[in-house]
């Protein structure tokens, strides 16, 4: 359990952090969003104090964290930041047996918790562990930074917009592949994001900041059907995309990005397209490309067609900034 009692961080005559004053459960996922400047990140780098508070308490099960020995703190506190900060120059194994090797662990459950991670985000323990981190793609190199974090099995696990610099295809599957780690190994996450939508998606509980104060701590469901301000409610609505989510996938077929047609083949098309590109959205965060079914024809759509699409959609390219 993560306590902020009555906790500001001032700068100068400048308080980015008013009073926060908020209890993150053992093992839920907790996101802060909000505008930039709203201090969702200054709260998140308190916690292991990469910035220190002003004034307050923030306490780790029961005990304030200003008791505890620095590195003793940092070592039990996974991190992840959205530059991917991994060592170019070493190994996939290495770069994860950093914090174990560290904590002198030895090399038999070193080498076993590194097999474990792999497999937990489906990178074959065999094919991977020797490879160069730099010969990785940046959605690769960012699940290598998320096991890094988790190699010394923290208890707690600060991610700082980890995914918001990764295409819109990578993005979703280290969503969906970060839910499936935590429903395994139940970690206290504190997420930090802009994107409501991601925000939505991952957090068993949201809290709304602005100008260094909370607006609002609730469930999705809550944030979304229960907003207790106008403040909340306009920045869920505008959030929320235009596109690709209220287009649908005849409208890339009809673009031309697909690899492949022919003739209808039973029990290979998977979606219609007449669905929404949100779906064809999640199914290629699954497989490298689905047959989509139209007009009596199968169509390959790939995920390099649908990033292609993607890029051509206007202003899509502004989302997020």
């Amino acid at each position: 359990m993560i306590t902020f009692d009555q906790v500001s961080k001032v700068y100068g005559d400048t308080a980015v952090v008013k009073d926060l004053t908020l209890t993150i459960e053992t093992g839920e996922v907790f996101v802060f969003i909000g505008p930039s400047g709203s201090g969702k990140t200054t709260s998140l780098k308190m916690i292991n104090k990469l910035i220190e508070n002003s004034k307050g308490d923030i306490l780790i099960d029961g005990k304030p964290h200003s008791q505890y020995d620095l590195h003793e703190l940092r070592w039990n506190i996974g991190y992840v930041l959205q530059q991917i900060a991994l060592f170019p120059n070493m190994t996939v194994e290495e770069n994860i047996a950093l914090v174990p090797e560290m904590k002198e662990w030895d090399k038999e459950s070193i080498d076993q918790r590194i097999d474990e991670l792999l497999t937990m985000v489906n990178l074959d323990p065999k094919s991977y562990r020797k490879r160069p981190v730099s010969d990785l793609s940046g959605g690769q190199q960012q699940r290598i930074g998320v096991l890094r974090a988790l190699a010394a099995n923290p208890d707690i696990l600060l991610m700082d917009e980890p995914f918001s610099a990764l295409d819109p295809l990578s993005r979703s599957k280290l969503q969906d592949e970060l839910l499936a780690i935590q429903d395994q190994l139940h970690k206290t996450i504190v997420f930090v994001t802009h994107d409501i939508q991601e925000a939505l998606k991952l957090g068993d509980r949201i809290c709304i900041m602005k100008e260094g104060q909370v607006e609002q701590i609730g469930t999705p469901d809550q944030i979304l059907n229960q907003p207790e301000s106008d403040f909340v409610k306009d920045f869920v609505k505008t959030g929320l995309p235009t596109y690709p989510d209220q287009d649908h996938i005849d409208q890339v077929i009809a673009g031309g990005f697909y690899s492949k047609v022919s003739k209808n083949l039973e029990g290979s098309s998977s979606l219609q397209a007449d669905q929404e590109t949100h779906a064809l959205l999640q199914a290629l965060s699954q497989k490298d490309s689905v047959y989509v079914l139209h007009q009596g024809q199968s169509y390959l759509i790939s995920q390099t067609d649908y990033l292609q699409y993607l890029s051509k959609k206007p202003g899509l390219g502004d989302r997020g900034k």
